[in-house]
């Protein structure tokens, strides 16, 4: 009967890699799991995984679990570097804890700094990654990732040194590394998308220059724009920096003028559209009475100060787990299609009036 069991739970496991649902690389359910499921003891569980692993399909890691056998590196390393370009406040934090619950229960630890989304202190940080090569991987958030990058250079020697790297919430287009980030252009073009359908046609946005997830949103709002037939008038799109939206109250003239003949504003993120909305005010401009508006990110500061803003959430915790779990996966196979894309809905508060006539 154990004997009869055994062969079920490799036929199982062998099943599973072969249909791909176990890609190379990627852990197998735990031994209780495994008990639960089939209703057997762990010892012929363990029986069972032995048996894979001698044939070669399997892989087992000491305090990390068991993974379907792929190109491993020998790397005895079990940390992974997090660089992002803030820690401590706006969507930082759920995603930083969603990334440390992951590694932890993978075995690994995190080892975080951050850039402050400066060039400068991003080359830093990698520099000592580089002198130390105690990481088996690197979890990165660009800084300034619409920019040419002048640290290319040692994320390709890290890359040679075999440490796994994936980008996070961007990507810098001149490297070949896979990502994990919000589907920009598409969460943009919904949020875009229920201005116009609310009746809006004069639909002004505020977006980042230097964060190539300000480029991918300009293609979501361009996207809904033209496919409703609006105009898109150069007047109504406000490009800020990263330091210009650090301040944005010292654009109040510029940015008060170009919503002028407006009834929706469209804004990078909540941080935004909050700095927005005071410009908006300081006018005697009301919302959503004068002007709609819509965000991306659905933080905390869209339920401050009274405000309910629209926004389309960011997955924070999800998306800091998935980075994770790519990149435990991309250790065990180089090969790992690591890419991937959150596509999220707005959530509806009531920033945004309907004009339908």
């Amino acid at each position: 009967m154990i004997m009869a069991k055994y062969q079920e739970i490799v036929g199982w496991i062998s099943e599973q890699i072969d249909k791909g649902d176990y890609p190379p690389g990627s852990k197998i359910p735990s031994e209780n799991e495994l008990c639960r499921k089939f209703g057997i003891s762990r010892q012929t569980v363990r029986h069972a995984i032995a048996y894979l692993i001698e044939e070669g399909k399997l892989t087992a890691e000491r305090g990390s679990g068991t993974y379907v056998k792929g190109d491993f590196v020998e790397n005895s390393s079990k940390r992974i570097a997090v660089v992002t370009t803030y820690v401590d406040s706006y969507i930082f934090p759920k995603t930083i804890q969603g990334i440390e619950n992951k590694l932890t229960e993978y075995g690994y630890t995190m080892q975080l700094s951050f850039t402050g989304n400066t060039f400068t202190k991003e080359r830093a940080i990698l520099q000592d990654i580089l002198d130390n090569g105690d990481v088996a991987g690197l979890i990165i958030e660009p800084s300034r990732s619409a920019l040419p990058n002048p640290n290319i250079d040692l994320l390709t020697e890290l890359d040679r040194r075999g440490t796994r790297i994936l980008f996070l919430n961007s990507n810098y287009t001149q490297l070949p590394f896979p990502h994990v980030s919000l589907a920009d252009k598409e969460c943009a073009y919904h949020a875009v998308r229920e201005l116009i359908q609310a009746g809006h046609r004069s639909i002004a946005c505020i977006l980042k220059l230097d964060d190539r997830q300000g480029h991918e949103r300009y293609s979501g709002y361009l996207k809904a724009m033209m496919e409703a037939g609006l105009l898109v008038r150069d007047e109504w799109v406000v490009w800020l920096d990263t330091d210009d939206i650090s301040h944005m109250k010292d654009n109040y003239e510029r940015i008060r003028r170009r919503f002028e003949g407006c009834t929706a504003l469209f804004a990078y993120n909540d941080q935004v559209a909050v700095d927005a909305i005071g410009i908006l005010q300081a006018a005697g401009i009301k919302v959503p009475g004068r002007m709609s508006v819509v965000s991306m990110d659905d933080s905390d500061m869209a339920m401050m100060n009274g405000l309910a803003l629209d926004s389309v959430p960011h997955p924070k915790e999800r998306l800091g787990a998935k980075a994770a779990e790519n990149i435990i996966h991309l250790i065990h196979n180089k090969d790992f299609e690591g890419t991937f894309e959150f596509v999220e809905d707005v959530i509806q508060r009531g920033s945004v009036r309907s004009i339908k006539k």
